[in-house]
C-alpha cells in the first residue's frame, strides 16, 4: 500500500507519514482500535483497506 500511495502522491508536494495511533494518547481515544488507514488530520481518507477511488478523490480536492 504504501508504495502504491506513494507513486500517487509523486510530484504532489504531498507525503506520508507512519503515525503509531497506540504512542499517542488522544489518538488512541479518538480511534481505539478501529485505525484508519490513510487519513489527512482531520478528514478520513480510507479505513482498513487501500480504497484508491477515495485517495484519488483526496487528491483531486488537495492539489
Amino acid at each position: 500500500m504504501e508504495a502504491h500511495a506513494d507513486a500517487l502522491l509523486a510530484g504532489t508536494g504531498h507525503r506520508l507519514a507512519a503515525v503509531d495511533v497506540d504512542a499517542d494518547p488522544a489518538l488512541r481515544a479518538r480511534f481505539g482500535r478501529d485505525v484508519p488507514l490513510l487519513f489527512d488530520g482531520e478528514a478520513e481518507i480510507c479505513r482498513h483497506r487501500m480504497d484508491l477511488a477515495a485517495f484519488q478523490a483526496w487528491l483531486r480536492a488537495h492539489p
